[in-house]
């Protein structure tokens, strides 16, 4: 959970370069945005890029999350699988939004001895 408490402090703080650095290569993301997945070496940072096109276009801002206690923490040997229900809050033109029961699913692998996020997946609440 580490690795991911750090990548979600990143979000929270919009700081790319250092959800960039938390991922593997390659890396997937699978979002309810369009254009829904991105894959490779780059898509933690092509997913922030996207990610901030919507914002301006939907007028959203101040994006914030904040974990749940993980319904499932699985590791073997260089592999985990972590599944954390989240709250995610937001702006949406001067009006602050909350979604409750959404869901942060991630896989990870041990890179050396550093874990990595390898995918994740956003589920709405």
């Amino acid at each position: 959970m580490a690795t991911v408490r750090q990548y979600v402090d990143a979000f929270n703080n919009g700081d790319e370069k250092a959800m960039a650095a938390l991922c593997a290569d390659p890396m997937q993301i699978l979002d309810g945005m369009s254009p829904h997945v991105w894959q490779g070496p780059t898509a933690a940072q092509d997913w922030w890029r996207d990610a901030l096109v919507e914002a301006e276009r939907t007028g959203a801002s101040d994006y914030h999350i904040d974990l749940g206690e993980p319904r499932h923490v699985d590791v073997t040997v260089d592999y985990g699988y972590v599944v954390v229900p989240v709250t995610f809050s937001y702006n949406l033109r001067g009006r602050r939004v909350t979604q409750t029961g959404a869901v942060f699913i991630v896989a990870l692998r041990k890179v050396g001895t550093d874990w990595r996020l390898t995918a994740w997946a956003w589920a709405k609440g």
